[in-house]
């Protein structure tokens, strides 16, 4: 139901047959934290219901007993809207924050939309007129919540089913917005053997680990036993006919399956020979800082306060550029052979933020400016576009890389940015993209005005 917006399934009765509703809940995903806008969620429920049709009728699941909703048809009626404020008047600030503890992006500092959050799927039981909602176990707090104040409205207490929550590949939970943590439906085959070679798979622990999951609900029910493939010498080839089995041998540490652990085994104990950071008393490791991911950088919106020819370079701006901190970043651009002076003044930019600042003809740029680019004669070249009404200071992301932390900093010899550069293009649609995934604010796309197929730099 979250911010993808992944689908509930709700289930009613009429004469003894059992149908299925899928709810597919745009508006609670653009209210949980806003983590999409409108025009994405529409594309993603299109998305949602060819793949979930596809998958079931892969499967030979009919489909005449099933019906997909999407929460706008009905969420912004006036009859709703009245029910969210009568509930809004029931339920204490305690309740509403407990009730969407395990479901609603927890952050810092959290908005008043996240508390209505788990009312409004409460009422959805009776706007959809089922008898029954069924979900993973993080939402029992929300169905708590429906159980106890929908009585209190005049409606009928519905009946909810739960199923375990299957662990995300990183060994938490599984999330639409870390890649990573999943395996999604449309992935290739070699997207599928990196993921499970990168998953979270500690000798011995049952617990929170995605690749035996991966086993027990997807391998097993495939095939009737399942092989590691090992060395003559430890033992040959051990096969299994039932799940039990390999989960009693895994945590007994008689068998591991996973060489995806060298990757944690090097991060937590590094050679001392080559862990250069660790006698610096450096936290991160060789290891960490060479994971060259999109959310490493540090990309804002921000807008041109002032610009002005620099004072001593006529190929060169000297930029002021309000990027959300207390004072304005100072910017050294050369575009001044492309852009005007009054194309750029009070205009929104991107900025790439985390780049050690450097002197540029006796003055410190404190960001970079990212423009398309096309090669030629003569070279074109455009700034960025932020979505409309975009503020500075709004992050700007990869999608599919949302939770990612930038790094503080980053150093020129890991050659970060010029890494993932390779990989910046813009789209046939104009569209800022790293390897065809759009780059996006909490408002919509990055984009550029003409130059398709450009470059970003």
């Amino acid at each position: 139901i979250l911010a993808t917006p992944a689908p509930e399934l709700f289930y009613w009765c009429p004469h003894c047959l059992i149908f299925v509703t899928i709810l597919f809940a745009d508006l609670h995903a653009y209210l949980d934290n806003m983590k999409a806008p409108w025009e994405l969620l529409e594309l993603r429920v299109q998305y949602y219901e060819q793949v979930i049709k596809a998958m079931l009728e892969s499967i030979g699941v009919p489909l005449e007993k099933l019906r997909f909703v999407k929460g706008t048809d009905y969420q912004l009626s006036r009859e709703y809207t009245l029910d969210v404020y009568r509930l809004s008047s029931m339920v204490t600030e305690h309740d509403a924050k407990k009730a969407g503890a395990e479901v609603v992006k927890q952050v810092d500092h959290p908005l008043l939309s996240g508390l209505l959050y788990p009312g409004l799927q409460a009422l959805d039981e009776e706007y959809l007129k089922v008898d029954a909602q069924f979900g993973g176990v993080d939402q029992r707090k929300i169905f708590t919540l429906a159980e106890k104040y929908l009585p209190s409205l005049g409606y009928t207490k519905r009946i909810h089913m739960m199923n375990p929550m299957v662990p995300g590949l990183t060994g938490t939970k599984m999330s639409s917005s870390e890649e990573e943590s999943k395996i999604d439906l449309l992935d290739k085959k070699d997207d599928v053997k990196k993921k499970l070679k990168k998953a979270f798979c500690e000798p011995g622990n049952i617990q929170n680990n995605g690749i035996l999951s991966f086993v027990k609900h997807v391998l097993f029910p495939l095939s009737s036993e399942f092989v590691i493939k090992r060395d003559p010498k430890w033992g040959g080839d051990k096969v299994y006919t039932s799940y039990e089995e390999v989960e009693k041998d895994f945590a007994e540490e008689v068998v591991h399956f996973c060489n995806c652990m060298k990757h944690y085994s090097y991060q937590a104990y590094p050679e001392p020979t080559k862990n250069k950071f660790a006698a610096k008393g450096n936290p991160k490791n060789a290891t960490e800082e060479d994971d060259v991911v999109p959310s490493r950088l540090d990309l804002r919106v921000g807008k041109v306060i002032s610009v002005e020819k620099h004072p001593d370079a006529d190929s060169l701006y000297l930029e002021k550029i309000d990027v959300g901190e207390e004072q304005p970043r100072t910017v050294v651009s050369g575009l001044v052979a492309y852009v005007s002076q009054e194309e750029l003044q009070d205009r929104l930019v991107i900025l790439l933020c985390n780049l050690k600042p450097q002197k540029m003809r006796g003055i410190e740029s404190q960001a970079m400016l990212l423009c398309a680019s096309v090669e030629g004669d003569p070279r074109r070249v455009e700034p960025l576009n932020a979505p409309e009404g975009s503020a500075p200071g709004d992050r700007v992301y990869v999608e599919g890389f949302e939770s990612g932390k930038p790094d503080d900093e980053l150093k020129p010899k890991k050659k970060v940015f010029e890494k993932l550069q390779v990989d910046l293009k813009i789209s046939d649609e104009c569209i800022a993209q790293w390897k065809e995934k759009d780059l996006m604010t909490k408002l919509g796309k990055i984009t550029c005005k003409t130059l398709k197929g450009g470059n970003i730099s």
